[in-house]
């Protein structure tokens, strides 16, 4: 390891004590470029110890053992090559959920979070009850299980086109015990839908990254995140344009459709919805951020723009 500081072995004249190794190691992910380098080489310390990050504190002046320092050494290394920390700890927390995540799988964000929040409130506000949803590029499967855990949904079925990720989701569906109520299907946008099958919710986190700012994401995104559940086209809205346009065919009359979309994009996608003749209450929902990150609309197949 480079920086101007001692290797990181078990031997020296002074020991590694979990305090000077969470400073030591701060401080060479920052020389690395790392965002929230002190952060995160607490995180990965806790990982390798067993414990959480603040009971680490609690034991600060302790030496580490050998082994514990060779379990540690590699996932340094790893963040340090800029693999987002989901991936090394193999893990990401999503609302009250605690999701399993890894390389070929879109790492859940809070601001999908806020996604599942409008389509909550939408639910409870009509006051419904077995409700059906389909979440389109499902990744992990955080959005669909969400709502199954927290609203009045009685089954989902969830769609990608990765392997990996329908793997994933398989396995995060069992740890949180909805075997029963989330269906997986292989396939791109409504292709794994049948004919005439219809739901209360559509909703999708799709790609909307545009190909031009590729070199403005930050390595752990453009070098480590799958690309197909990033990018959507020279200006992000090819997946946005095809959802769209087919969601009506699966949702029934007065269904929701909801929509994440990227920074900048909500007129546009809001244009494409009212121009599609099959919606009305057309809304956009801001983020924590103030940011416009969620398109909704109500299915009214007789509606005319």
């Amino acid at each position: 390891m480079s920086g101007g500081t001692q290797p990181l072995t078990a031997h020296g004249a002074e020991p590694w004590t979990v305090l000077r190794l969470m400073l030591w190691s701060a401080g060479y992910l920052e020389e690395k470029g790392v965002e929230r380098a002190r952060l995160d080489a607490e995180y990965l310390l806790a990982h390798v110890l067993g414990v959480g990050r603040l009971q680490m504190y609690l034991q600060h002046e302790r030496p580490l053992e050998p082994g514990e320092l060779d379990a540690f050494r590699p996932l340094l290394k790893r963040r340090a090559a800029r693999e987002p920390l989901q991936y090394i700890l193999g893990r990401q927390a999503f609302r009250d959920l605690d999701l399993e995540v890894g390389p070929g799988v879109l790492i859940p964000r809070p601001e999908t979070e806020r996604l599942v929040e409008v389509v909550l409130a939408w639910a409870r506000a009509g006051r419904r009850s077995g409700l059906t949803g389909l979440d389109i590029g499902t990744g992990s499967g955080a959005i669909a299980l969400a709502l199954l855990a927290e609203g009045p949904f009685e089954g989902f079925v969830a769609t990608d086109t990765s392997p990996d990720a329908l793997a994933v989701a398989a396995r995060n569906r069992d740890a949180q015990g909805m075997g029963e109520r989330l269906r997986l299907r292989s396939g791109s946008f409504l292709e794994p839908v049948a004919p005439g099958e219809c739901f209360d919710v559509v909703v999708s986190n799709p790609p909307y990254v545009a190909e031009r700012d590729r070199a403005a994401l930050a390595p752990e995104v453009a070098e480590w995140e799958p690309a197909g559940a990033l990018f959507a086209g020279r200006d992000g809205l090819d997946a946005l344009r095809r959802l769209v346009a087919d969601a009506g065919n699966a949702l029934r009359a007065d269904g929701l459709l909801a929509l994440e979309v990227g920074d900048g994009q909500a007129p546009a996608v809001t244009d494409l919805v009212r121009d599609c003749g099959v919606y009305r209450d057309v809304a956009v929902h801001r983020d924590l951020t103030g940011r416009e990150r969620v398109v909704t609309a109500t299915h009214a197949p007789d509606a005319h723009g």
